[in-house]
């Protein structure tokens, strides 16, 4: 694909403008806002990509990773703004997922070490991770503002900490993976997802790329349950005080 192209495939944002246009959705700012900051972020990042890819070294490979982890943490942490220390839980959770994941994947040598495969299909891992990590956030607070009555209730009989918030953390949980199983079940039927779409247009063989897209598939599931369990038991004690009292004023 050649830059005139590229600007070619700009009408689908324009065609979008007008639809929004003409319902008067309110859309056109965020729609331009969000093409030019993709376009910019997607071109920079090809060209960072590129450098790292030529110069392979470890430590780069390790640095990048951090950097996509942070600024995964930091975006998500918007969701959690009030709790203590919530950038760091969500910088561990992502972290502890992402290390994990590649140590299966290289260990048993399912994938080669190579930054092409270790950067790319950690962009996935932390990407997932954080959409996991938004609606975790997200439920949890809906879930504390529905139910606080009943966490102070149990408090108040004598029960614990764990036992008074244990129901919503587990409906929390459930409710964060809910988009990511629904949105598995139809691969193959629906809709072909990108890393198979992009391999077969490359060239590949559908079956191998049908072979890859699967261990994305079952890498995304588990990275997602880990994320949330995770995040989950390093959230919850937050939301109390010295006193095991239900204290979330400040995130709400």
């Amino acid at each position: 694909m050649n830059l005139f192209t590229l600007l070619l495939s700009f009408s689908f944002v324009i065609l979008s403008l007008f639809v929004s246009i003409g319902f008067k959705l309110g859309l056109g700012r965020d729609l331009i806002i969000t093409s030019i900051r993709a376009t910019v972020q997607l071109l920079i990042i090809g060209y960072i990509l590129k450098q790292v890819f030529g110069f392979g070294h470890p430590l780069v490979i390790v640095l990048m990773l951090v950097l996509m982890i942070i600024v995964a943490a930091k975006n998500a942490a918007k969701r959690g703004k009030g709790l203590p220390h919530i950038f760091w839980k969500i910088f561990l959770t992502i972290a502890i997922v992402e290390t994990i994941t590649q140590a299966f994947l290289l260990g048993l040598h399912i994938v080669p070490p190579t930054p092409q495969y270790i950067i790319s299909i950690s962009g996935m891992i932390i990407g997932n991770s954080m959409v996991i990590v938004n609606l975790f956030l997200n439920r949890l607070k809906g879930e504390l503002e529905m139910r606080k009555e009943e966490v102070i209730l149990i408090l108040s009989l004598g029960g614990s900490v764990k036992q008074s918030i244990y129901s919503i953390l587990k409906q929390s949980i459930r409710s964060s993976l809910i988009p990511t199983i629904e949105g598995q079940k139809t691969i193959g039927l629906v809709q072909l997802p990108g890393m198979m779409t992009g391999q077969i247009i490359a060239g590949a063989d559908p079956v191998q790329a049908v072979r890859f897209q699967l261990l994305i598939v079952f890498m995304i599931l588990s990275a997602a349950s880990l994320t949330a369990i995770i995040l989950g038991f390093l959230t919850y004690p937050s939301l109390f005080n010295q006193h095991q009292q239900l204290d979330i004023q400040a995130w709400e």
